[in-house]
């Protein structure tokens, strides 16, 4: 099996038979293009396969990290577009009672009004892959325990992001793929002054709110506009207004000719995390309590915080991204839940992990050590599972507003006080600026009633738990396990000063001996709990030891497995750059109903009710009602494409990521996946996965006709007026 493209020749579960490979499911290293070229020729690509392996050319240049979203440059100054959504944080900091961006949209006609998008924004643009597997290996290999391997693999790891990180303005991390097969190290020029130029009106960015999300047909605008700022020098800066835009080497142009069904479409993006690979155990655990239990939490807070922002403006403006956040995360797990009853997930994956184990028994003495590597796993999940409870309260009550402060702040100074590269991941000097930003930027997300809710909640969970769950040093901080307590601790901590940005910013110079003398309430929380903090954290680094041995053996096995039997495997998506591709199609739903696969300008007006979230903003509705196309209709259509459906494989993080052509030009941005898809995180299910995206047509026809930006248009090479 060969490498994913690169240099080195090595067993792992990341290579595929390419006559085997498909278009649809796969997450794709961009190296590994050219051993598909067969099935990316076959679905329609007109680019050389080569072209897309090349990181630093055209068009995967244009392609961008956000930390958690994807997007892409469209303009030689330094202009990138991504998801309305993705975006969202950036618009609602800038947000207030009198000026709510998230309702009315931010369009700065010049340069000189875009506004920061944050202290923590950031644009990653891809430089250099470089193979490290041999050496991240050699050093997990020469630790004494399992407690020494994820240690050496730590110290590994800080050393080469810090030889990576020599030359300034560059942000580098490792990458495992497949369970610890290979790793890989990247290297990203980190644009640090992200700044908002676009964004539509909440009623286009977000029409149909989480009554649509997720679901099909859909209407959506979902897109806005960053502009990515450097130095004079041209190098990364921070935010400064003597900043000018940065100038990327390639960026996208947008497609010229319409996009139809069948036509060829792929995705290059960051996917987080998918779990095809996991045993049938940890898919049981995570159906069976992490996502109902999870998702029933976070319903309970978004109905604590709407009922607290109904009567407070200031909470609703401070916490819409939060509530926003986790209804994304609670309906996307109610999806899942319902696709693993509708497939069968759970069978499958059991049954696809005993005929693994059977074709190992039968591979006698050299089945036997996979056989032993499953396990070890089977047992370290068990051991994991043992405190799930304690372990979910007590690791959301230490991170709610002042109190997650008070913890990270004194965890840096405890970690100031050893040499960098002895410091734990998170807390060197490399992530002074990120816990600064996340220090400062605090203020527009926390209100003090807010948090003394949220509070609340997490401690009354807290005394739910079994004895066998509670935390010793928390129950001496409670002093109590009543009600009665509760309302003394919050009484309590309701004078902390860590409200203030200033004193904030000012502990992040502090040492130990500050924080263990201070008086305020948030702090004593902290230096209280940390002991069983960093205890709780070895035992999690012994069992991750003991994985870093175990998972590698027996996902090699599978590996081994399915090329046995012909089959293709690629690699679980990690956050790393990935590509993907197929062709635009609809489905059909599970009640026999067909979807056509792209959704029309007047069935936005249908939707509309006038109340949110399906108050589509009245120039729209006029502009539709008078069929003003602004020469963006679709021949076939006969009206202007919203949204449209694809067979591609994406996950979150792939929110933005853009959906290009046969000939790499754009075509639209990838803001979804279908409800019936979001179960493929865990088990592909190809007759029902689909990818939604929002069309570039809409996208202009928002910039000419209802919301315009003409600067915009203009500087991505839009004719005044499109043809068709």
């Amino acid at each position: 099996m060969r490498h994913m493209g690169l240099a080195t020749a090595v067993s792992c579960a990341l290579v595929v038979a390419a006559g085997m490979a498909h278009a649809g499911e796969g997450m794709w290293v961009p190296q590994q293009l050219p051993e598909i070229a067969g099935p990316l020729k076959k679905a329609g690509l007109k680019l050389n396969p080569s072209q897309l392996a090349n990181l630093t050319g055209d068009p995967m240049a244009a392609v961008v990290s956000l930390g958690g979203c994807t997007a892409s440059f469209v303009s030689p100054q330094g202009l990138v577009v991504t998801n309305h959504h993705c975006a969202y944080g950036a618009i609602q900091l800038n947000s207030t009672p009198e000026k709510n961006l998230m309702q009315d949209g931010f369009n700065a006609a010049t340069q000189a009004q875009e506004v920061s998008a944050g202290p923590n924004a950031r644009i990653y643009a891809l430089d250099t892959i470089q193979d490290v597997t041999k050496q991240v290996k050699d050093a997990i290999a020469s630790a004494p325990d399992a407690l020494g391997r994820t240690n050496a693999l730590e110290t590994i790891e800080k050393q080469l992001v810090a030889s990576c990180e020599r030359e300034a303005g560059f942000r580098c991390r490792l990458y495992s793929f497949s369970g610890g097969n290979e790793y890989r190290l990247f290297r990203n020029l980190e644009i640090k002054d992200v700044r908002l130029v676009y964004a539509p009106p909440g009623s286009v960015g977000n029409y149909g709110g989480e009554v649509d999300n997720w679901m099909w047909p859909r209407h959506t605008g979902d897109f806005a506009f960053y502009r990515a700022y450097v130095g004079k020098d041209g190098r990364p800066a921070a935010y400064s207004t003597d900043n000018v835009p940065y100038q990327p080497k390639h960026h996208l142009q947008l497609a010229d000719k319409p996009l139809r069904e069948r036509d060829f479409v792929m995705v290059a993006g960051y996917p987080g995390r998918t779990a095809r690979y996991a045993l049938a155990e940890e898919f049981d655990e995570t159906a069976n309590w992490t996502y109902p239990t999870i998702g029933e939490h976070y319903k309970k807070l978004v109905a604590l915080v709407q009922r607290e922002g109904s009567r407070n403006p200031d909470i609703a403006v401070r916490y819409a991204s939060t509530i926003r956040g986790w209804q994304n995360t609670m309906k996307n797990y109610d999806g899942q839940l319902a696709g693993f009853e509708r497939i069968g997930a759970a069978e499958k994956k059991q049954a696809e992990e005993a005929a693994v184990l059977d074709w190992l028994r039968s591979e006698g003495a050299e089945g036997e050590a996979a056989l032993a590597a499953h396990a070890k796993l089977v047992a370290l999940d068990e051991a994991a599972r043992t405190h799930r409870e304690r372990d979910l309260v007590f690791g959301q009550l230490r991170s709610t507003g002042t109190l997650g402060a008070a913890t990270q702040l004194y965890r840096f100074a405890l970690e100031r006080a050893k040499p960098d590269a002895q410091r734990e991941q998170g807390y060197q000097e490399r992530d002074r600026p990120t816990i600064e930003g996340a220090m400062r930027q605090m203020e527009r997300r926390y209100v003090p009633a807010m948090d003394r809710e949220l509070q609340a909640y997490w401690l009354r969970e807290y005394l739910k738990l079994s004895d066998s769950q509670r935390v010793p040093a928390l129950e001496k901080w409670l002093g109590g396990r009543d009600e009665k307590a509760i309302q003394a601790a919050l009484d309590k901590l309701a004078k902390t000063r860590l409200g203030s940005t200033e004193q904030r910013v000012s502990l992040m110079g502090a040492d130990k001996a500050a924080f263990e003398k201070s008086r305020d309430p948030a702090v004593q929380f902290a230096v209280a709990i940390m002991p069983t903090v960093l205890r709780l954290e070895q035992e999690g680094k012994a069992r991750a030891g003991d994985a870093l041995v175990a998972r590698p053996v027996y996902l090699q096995a599978v590996a081994d497995y399915k090329k046995s039997k012909g089959q293709f495997v690629y690699p679980d998506a990690n956050s790393s750059l990935r590509i993907t591709f197929g062709n635009v199609m609809g489905y059909t739903k599970t009640d026999g109903t067909k979807q056509v696969p792209f959704t029309r300008l007047e069935e936005v007006a249908a939707k509309a009710t006038g109340e949110a979230p399906f108050n589509a903003p009245q120039p729209l509705l006029d502009a539709i009602a008078a069929k003003n196309y602004g020469g963006l209709a679709d021949r076939k259509l006969k009206t202007v494409p919203v949204n449209f459906l694809s067979d591609l494989d994406i996950t979150g993080g792939n929110s933005g990521s853009p959906v290009l052509d046969a000939r790499g030009r754009l075509v639209g941005l990838a803001f979804d996946g279908n409800w019936e898809s979001v179960s493929s995180n865990w088990v592909f299910d190809p007759a029902m996965t689909r990818m939604i995206a929002v069309d570039q047509r809409y996208m202009r026809w928002i910039m000419q006709e209802v919301f315009p930006a003409p600067q915009l248009l203009e500087e991505m090479g839009v004719p005044e007026k499109a043809g068709k």
